[in-house]
């Protein structure tokens, strides 16, 4: 089969010559009658296209695209808008909804087979990068793995820092970056070796430096996917400092990725109070003041750092961490 169609029209008519128009094409057809028999098919199996039509009893085609665009497990299934309507507004109110493309009624044949072809084929294409980027964040688990006192490190990490980014109004893409970002901000470790990464005591200078390599390994290994281009600078800057004495690039103030200054804050937060190899987990208020005085020392941000204390003793992060977790069935 050349891909799976879901086809939504309340009408049965419509709902048949679809059908029969996209069999002889070679695809996979699934009919749905109305809006919410769509939404529970989608949920069953995922198409790999939805062409809805836009006038239905109920919930009507832009509303039902809007759910679809709204949800990230179906953001990315392409819905095309078949609607007899031609007025400006209506395309306008299409393109709102999230609508990757249009059919007006009554349908050519060949521009359906084209259109339904391209955007099938840019599926596709979404979900080769899908597949490598989970690839990527497996490995990721894989490393966080080799050490049992980081064990739930990047899970702990993605809720803390989109709950505090959420708080500093972020947009849902720097959201998203932050919860991609947390989970590989330390894959370059893939390239420590055990007996630096796993060690106890200090590190040497020359174990240092290999320490420090992960940042710029990291960065390279997610430098292959375009997708990962706004979790880039989070793994390869969460170390820096602000007065210029981190690594790996010594960048200074505003040089600093906002993104991965967040990570860097919630990323040292998490490090003091949880076991670690070389200390016992601290009260979260020795840990705010560790933050504070890094502060005052140039490495971070006093207002971001203020924010993060701010909302950490006032219970506010927590309750969104805790509220993310539940939603995420965790």
């Amino acid at each position: 089969m050349r891909g799976h169609v879901l086809v939504v029209d309340d009408e049965e008519a419509n709902r048949r010559l679809f059908g029969r128009l996209l069999a002889r094409e070679g695809y996979d057809v699934e009919v749905a009658r109305s809006g919410d028999e769509a939404v529970a098919a989608i949920e069953r199996q995922p198409p790999d296209i939805v062409l809805l039509d836009v006038r239905m009893p109920g919930d009507d085609g832009f509303k039902v695209c809007r759910r679809l665009k709204s949800q990230a497990r179906t953001r990315l299934i392409p819905v095309v808008l078949v609607t007899g309507l031609s007025a400006r507004e209506d395309r306008i109110r299409g393109i709102e909804a999230g609508a990757d493309d249009f059919l007006s009624k009554p349908v050519d044949r060949e521009e359906l087979s084209a259109r339904i072809a391209s955007l099938i084929r840019v599926k596709q294409y979404t979900d080769q990068l899908e597949s490598a980027e989970s690839i990527i964040l497996s490995l990721a688990r894989t490393i966080e793995g080799r050490d049992s006192y980081t064990q739930g490190h990047c899970d702990r990490l993605a809720l803390l820092a989109r709950a505090f980014g959420q708080h500093l109004q972020f947009s849902e893409d720097e959201l998203a970056a932050l919860h991609r970002g947390a989970f590989l901000h330390d894959i370059g470790k893939i390239g420590v070796p055990d007996t630096v990464l796993l060690k106890t005591g200090p590190l040497d200078p020359g174990e240092y430096d290999q320490m420090k390599e992960h940042t710029v390994i990291g960065d390279a290994l997610c430098g292959t996917l375009q997708s990962l281009e706004m979790v880039r600078p989070i793994v390869r800057h969460h170390h820096e400092r602000l007065d210029g004495s981190g690594y790996p690039d010594r960048l200074k103030g505003g040089d600093v990725p906002l993104l991965a200054q967040v990570i860097s804050i919630v990323d040292a937060y998490d490090a003091m109070t949880t076991n670690r190899p070389y200390h016992a987990a601290r009260p979260p208020e020795l840990a705010y003041a560790e933050l504070t005085d890094e502060a005052g020392r140039g490495w971070r941000d006093p207002q971001l750092v203020t924010t993060f204390v701010s909302l950490g003793r006032s219970g506010r992060l927590m309750e969104s961490v805790t509220l993310a977790s539940v939603e995420r069935g965790a």
